[in-house]
């Protein structure tokens, strides 16, 4: 029976206007093996006056096994002035000295990684600091130039990172869980370690610890404008290695002395300073709680809520002038959003219909990486005020030699009344009178969202000869608080019937789709949903359901969430709500599925572990279902986004020639 929906007029007038695509004969389809020519960037850094950028450039290795890394640096006033800077091949994460006149960067040069100072006016990297022990995971300048703020992490017990430790090669290689949070993805968690906070002395290389030894992670330092002061979040809840839903804000001075600041009980987050003596933070009281807005006297503790729910998810919280600018998913896209503390008006400052990232921004303007479904990621200066001007161009020679395309953007109603936004993408070079085939593709989460952003696999599927589907269905970000909740208690349920409406969607208004060649793949929450739907329907002729959940129970004892997360997640524990955890399961209908299924999984995923793609692999195989596992050695969760290079593009091929193979 059909699922009654309604289509927008959005989704009608993209119809109307659709035609087949011409492609000029110099260019040509997307490859997997594409992934080796792409540049990525990461970490870009305005200089203090706005004259310079420095960025982090990664590139595929030779040996496709993992990525060079170099800085490199251009007057934004001058595109044609992006030149390398640093040729080491393992450098990254600049930060300009706050005169502009440094660089220290992050250096895998030489021995082991290190920090290093670079002068802007030439000369050879010099050494600053190597840990004996511990690993740095974040630096920036004090207002000084003279001293560095740092979070290493470290064991607890260590009372120097600079002097070497015994050797512990007689000790045996055990891991000793004690708490419900063990680990994480790609890892065991070791309790006997912590994020601590540090200040070094360049001229003198001495190294003295703010946080260190209570056992607790300090995240996301923030230095105060005068220098005096860092503010930083931490979870110290009496239950925090159980799970409780908690972080909360402290301040340190220079001298090591701390104060708790007076949050609520739940997490705050994203905490920046205003000015000296008065901060701004998000607050969600507990999991599926809205977030609000708060801004503190550090020093009175006066507390004031500027914004209840906040139906934007920032990321990446910047004051600049005494406003806020943050980037948020938003009905596809990913703009720079602007908050007028003033009068509390949010205003979108650059970004609808594409996506911004790696965002940095002063008083002089922004920079931050743009992209969108047909356009590599690169790198745009964006005075304020000004049109935004185009720093790099890695991938233009790539890209000029590609043919790819733009989404069709449409919306579904379903029966509950609520709006879901689509994209569909035409098959490359589709012929007028010929029909072609359909690949839904589901995304993860069931939190985040895609849309306007570069995805190799998309623009590889309309090369093959796919036409593609995909929905941010009910659960999802960028259409406010309640709508992400929406999936909350009905996995399977919400998830499945938006995914359902968007295949029907396109069935009925692009008639040269063949509804009897019908392909289905997705990753984590999507290849949960993969495994959920063809266990409810025969209509896909093959799917591919990438790191799954095929049962909830033995997912809910082997992963990374402790049992409060799956308390809030489910409804309680398995014993609390096991028709739930159960009736949910994919594997509870697997005796029903027929679809042939490539099932993809890698060994050191800890969010859907290797026994979920090896349950539904003996669950198919049992009931005489075509079936065939591919399991990565040494990859995790983000094969797909940050797996060794080799890895990620024989995924790719794999996906799309399991589906030609049943695609006759």
């Amino acid at each position: 029976m059909k699922t009654p929906y309604t289509l927008s007029l959005t989704g009608l007038a993209l119809i109307t206007s659709a035609c087949a695509t011409t492609n000029a004969s110099d260019t040509r389809g997307i490859e997997a093996n594409d992934y080796y020519a792409m540049v990525q960037i990461s970490s870009p850094q305005l200089s203090p006056n706005g004259d310079y950028v420095v960025l982090t450039q990664r590139s595929v290795k030779d040996d496709k096994r993992g990525f060079n890394s170099n800085i490199w640096v251009a007057n934004v006033n001058d595109p044609s002035s992006l030149r390398q800077f640093t040729y080491s091949n393992a450098d990254y994460q600049a930060k300009w000295s706050p005169n502009g006149d440094r660089l220290l960067i992050n250096s895998g040069r030489g021995d082991g990684s290190g920090l290093y100072q670079l002068r802007m006016r030439g000369g050879e990297a010099q050494p600053v600091l190597k840990l004996e022990q511990g690993s740095i995971s974040d630096y920036q300048w004090l207002p000084s130039g003279e001293h560095l703020l740092l979070t290493i992490s470290l064991d607890t017990d260590v009372e120097d990172p600079m002097v070497k430790a015994d050797d512990k090669d007689d000790e045996p290689d055990v891991m000793e869980a004690r708490h419900a949070v063990y680990k994480t993805q790609g890892r065991y968690i070791d309790h006997s370690s912590e994020r601590s906070l540090w200040v070094y002395d360049i001229a003198n290389a001495e190294l003295r610890a703010l946080t260190h030894g209570d056992g607790y992670d300090a995240n996301d330092a923030q230095i105060s404008p005068d220098g005096s002061r860092v503010l930083f979040a931490s979870n110290r809840h009496p239950d925090a290695l159980e799970g409780a839903y908690s972080q909360s804000l402290f301040v340190v001075d220079l001298q090591g002395n701390e104060t708790t600041l007076d949050t609520a009980d739940g997490r705050a987050s994203q905490a920046r300073w205003l000015n000296d003596s008065s901060v701004v933070y998000l607050h969600t009281a507990e999991a599926y709680a809205p977030t609000s807005l708060q801004r503190m006297n550090v020093d009175s503790g006066d507390t004031e809520e500027l914004i209840a729910q906040m139906e934007l998810e920032p990321a990446g919280l910047h004051v600049v002038d005494g406003a806020l600018y943050f980037v948020a998913d938003e009905r596809g896209s990913r703009p720079l959003q602007r908050l007028n503390l003033d009068t509390l008006e949010i205003s979108r400052v650059d970004g609808e219909g594409y996506s911004l990232g790696q965002l940095d921004i002063n008083q002089h303007g922004f920079v931050a990486t743009r992209e969108h479904e047909a356009m590599m990621p690169e790198l745009y200066f964006h005075a304020f005020g000004e049109s935004p001007l185009r720093i790099s161009d890695f991938n233009r020679g790539l890209a000029n030699a590609l043919d790819m395309q733009r989404y069709q953007r449409f919306t579904v109603s379903g029966d509950s009344g609520h709006t879901t936004d689509g994209f569909f993408l035409e098959p490359m070079n589709r012929q007028r009178g010929q029909s072609y085939p359909l690949i839904l593709n589901i995304k993860g989460g069931p939190g985040g969202m895609w849309g306007h952003q570069f995805m190799q696999e998309m623009q590889l599927m309309s090369a093959r000869g796919y036409a593609v589907v995909f929905v941010n269905y009910r659960g999802s970000s960028g259409s406010g608080h309640d709508f992400s909740s929406q999936v909350r208690l009905d996995y399977g349920g919400a998830d499945y019937q938006d995914n359902m409406l968007a295949v029907e969607y396109v069935l009925e208004n692009f008639d040269w789709i063949d509804s009897d060649r019908l392909f289905i793949t997705g990753g984590s929450h999507g290849g949960f949903l993969t495994n959920w739907i063809t266990s409810q329907t025969n209509m896909f002729r093959a799917a591919v359901t990438q790191r799954s959940v095929s049962n909830w129970i033995s997912e809910a004892g082997t992963q990374a969430f402790p049992p409060a997360s799956m308390r809030v997640e489910f409804g309680g524990t398995i014993w609390d709500n096991f028709d739930y955890y159960w009736g949910r399961s994919p594997l509870k209908y697997a005796d029903q599925v027929t679809t042939p299924t490539l099932i993809i999984h890698s060994t050191d995923d800890h969010i859907t572990p290797i026994g979920q793609g090896e349950e539904w692999f003996y669950a198919l195989k049992a009931n005489s279902v075509e079936t065939e596992m591919a399991v990565f050695r040494g990859e995790g969760h983000g094969l797909s986004r940050s797996g060794r290079p080799i890895n990620l593009v024989e995924r790719l091929n794999r996906i799309v020639d399991w589906f030609d193979r049943y695609n006759q």
